[in-house]
């Protein structure tokens, strides 16, 4: 410790603590008693310091306890002592809870440069394990992940737990035979597929169907997951008209013969959540969303389309898509 005398290195913290507690006391009793002690033991621990020391440090007798001069000299030093310990300790406890390693787990959608966004001292670690929306939501509020990037409701959302903010709506598309165009569909022409496996696409189908119900577009049962990949643009080839292309990501190419059209009356958008439990309060982990939901504003990720648009109605971010919404946004409500 740069500038403290050279006995500090002869000494415990310890005993340096015991010693101001009875310096400041002049008394064992209640100095034992503020150091959690034994009195007897608080006495041995102040004699071995001062047989360290090679000095007395109390003036002892029946009625009082006093300093002497050595004492009262060691005690201005022992005080920045302690200061400078309990400083210390201070600051590397703050930093172990703010340097942290936060879990972050994903449906489809990543913002592609999203560790270059947030704060370097808090590591982002991509999880191996793409799953599902209500999945990445449980694994949340168990606490196998600290954050994710899904789709969820309202009330999903209070029942385990979370906070939800909003990261990106995402205005969905169909996809029909013929070239990709801007010329859009009216939502009433839209096929809708809801698949039967409801623990890999039930976010999907509560979407998907409550879509459907209110633009009165055809709803087509699968069974064969064909909601993404290869399987989905057989069912488009099959239906022979446009179909609602979700929100997850294709690995396969689009076929040549397949193309995207835009969705009106009204237009459907999907939204992502960062998702967190709603009592983590640890600074990494909310510098982390601070850091992402500025990205988003930025990139105008959280504005609603310009036209009529729909979202389900147990969104938990129907509040902020209406108040970003253009005047003609306002027959969004169900």
């Amino acid at each position: 410790m740069a500038g403290m005398p050279t006995y500090a290195r002869l000494m415990e913290l310890r005993q340096l603590r015991y010693f101001v507690a009875v310096a400041e006391e002049l008394h064992f009793g209640r100095a034992a008693e503020r150091v959690h002690i034994s009195g007897p033991a608080l006495s041995q621990q102040i004699l071995a310091l001062e047989r360290r020391l090679g000095v007395e440090l109390f003036v002892r007798d029946r009625r009082s306890v006093r300093l002497t001069d050595a004492g009262r000299s060691l005690l201005e030093d022992a005080r920045k002592i302690l200061a400078l310990a309990d400083n210390a300790e201070r600051r590397v406890r703050r930093r172990a809870v703010e340097a942290c390693t936060l879990r972050l787990g994903y449906v489809s959608w990543l913002p592609d440069d999203i560790n270059a966004v947030v704060d370097p001292a808090v590591a982002v670690r991509i999880d191996e394990w793409v799953l599902p929306s209500h999945a990445q939501a449980d694994r949340v509020a168990e606490g196998s992940l600290d954050i994710a990037i899904a789709w969820i409701t309202a009330q999903d959302t209070a029942l385990r737990g979370l906070t939800a903010h909003l990261l990106r709506a995402e205005r969905l598309e169909a996809v029909s035979r013929g070239a990709t165009s801007a010329v859009p569909v009216p939502a009433c022409q839209v096929s809708v597929l809801v698949d039967s496996d409801e623990s890999a696409w039930s976010s999907w189908d509560r979407f998907a169907a409550e879509f459907a119900a209110h633009a009165g577009a055809r709803v087509v049962n699968i069974d064969d997951g064909g909601i993404t990949g290869e399987a989905f643009y057989a069912h488009v080839r099959r239906i022979r008209g446009p179909v609602l292309a979700s929100p997850k990501r294709h690995t396969a190419a689009a076929p040549p013969s397949l193309g995207r059209r835009p969705i009106v009356d009204p237009a459907p958008a999907w939204t992502w959540s960062l998702l967190h439990r709603a009592d983590d309060d640890r600074p990494g982990l909310r510098r982390t969303v601070e850091s992402l939901l500025a990205l988003a504003r930025s990139r105008n990720w959280t504005v609603a389309p310009a036209e009529r648009w729909w979202i389900p109605s147990d969104d938990p971010h129907r509040a902020i898509l209406l108040g970003h919404a253009s005047p003609r946004a306002g027959t969004a409500r169900q």
